[in-house]
């Protein structure tokens, strides 16, 4: 009812002036405790990736990209969240504007570019918050960092959210970084899984616990390149995969204000796309890895749709701006 409230005075300001004061207003009423506690809400349990997650209902990143608000977050009664995604060093994105709403197609363009603090500080935030169910955290490279190099920063932010994550996510495919999503393919992607399993193994020894490392897919990726990561990930033996990031496509909003904006494109125009590519890793990982569907989630049959597809997990965002946190207990109550 308060996000119903607040809704029109949030879209009379641009996207990420929104954003951010959908958040501080979020912090203020759960400090007030305004906000009901933050613990999961009471829905069908599933064990992936070796974790126990208490429902199967998510935070996407890119939401809390620092770490700054999971306990005000954790009040929604998600059965896990995700933050990040954080680069090794500080860097403040790409100019703005950079978000941009699109109410007629219930969709968000943004083109941040990694904007976050750095990991010291979502470490510092993780610490110091008092959330302790599943949190995921999602991972990138440094806009400056060569592809050559990435692997290094991937592996410099695993070993310092280690011992914070119940698990890891390699963001490999956000469309506003330059040539990121060379990553998902190839060569790259290969030494690029190497190096983050290996590092993997060698924390696992040193903290007693083997935290499990997810990829995230971007919808654009043809058969051919579906089909070639997920042989990557089964000979690497990941442990889940992420689909998917946001589309470069502009099918569904051509013509609408802000449409020509670069940048990822969410909310329910990517949901046929993410929902394709979540289908095609299914027929060729199975249960072998298990899958999280994200993307164009604004209702409890777009959630059923992303099971139905293979997804044992799924994660919202954009819904949560047309939605408010009502969307999260819609879906958890639908998905029992």
């Amino acid at each position: 009812m308060l996000y119903e409230a607040l809704q029109p005075l949030l879209f009379r300001l641009d996207g990420e002036t929104s954003h951010d004061a959908a958040l501080r207003a979020l912090d203020l009423a759960h400090a007030l405790r305004l906000t009901r506690p933050a613990t999961p809400l009471p829905g069908r349990a599933a064990r992936v990736m070796g974790i126990d997650f208490p429902n199967p209902v998510g935070l996407a990143a890119g939401l809390d990209k620092n770490g700054a608000h999971i306990d005000a977050l954790a009040s929604f009664g998600f059965g896990f969240l995700e933050v990040g995604t954080v680069t090794p060093r500080p860097q403040p994105g790409n100019p703005r504007p950079r978000m941009f709403r699109l109410p007629a197609a219930r969709a968000v363009i943004n083109r941040m570019g990694f904007n976050n603090l750095g990991v010291d500080a979502l470490v510092t935030n993780v610490g110091r918050a008092r959330y302790r169910g599943v949190l995921g955290i999602n991972v990138g490279k440094n806009f400056d960092t060569p592809n050559e190099r990435a692997a290094d920063d991937y592996v410099a932010s695993l070993r310092k959210v280690y011992p914070f994550a119940s698990y890891v996510a390699a963001n490999v495919s956000s469309p506003n970084t330059k040539n990121l999503r060379e990553l998902q393919q190839g060569d790259a992607l290969d030494r690029l899984l190497g190096a983050l399993m290996d590092e993997r193994e060698s924390l696992a020894a040193v903290h007693g616990r083997r935290v499990p490392i997810a990829v995230k897919l971007a919808p654009d990726l043809d058969e051919p390149a579906i089909a070639a990561a997920a042989e990557a990930f089964l000979r690497h033996r990941v442990d889940g995969v992420i689909a998917t990031n946001t589309t470069i496509n502009r099918e569904g909003v051509a013509g609408m204000r802000h449409a020509d904006e670069t940048g990822g494109l969410s909310g329910a125009p990517v949901k046929a796309r993410a929902t394709m590519v979540l289908a095609r890793l299914h027929e060729h990982l199975g249960d072998r890895i298990p899958l999280i569907g994200v993307g164009g989630i604004l209702g409890t049959a777009d959630a059923r749709e992303k099971l139905a597809a293979g997804a044992r997990l799924v994660q919202v965002y954009t819904g949560l701006v047309y939605r408010g946190p009502a969307l999260v207990k819609e879906l958890v109550e639908a998905l029992r």
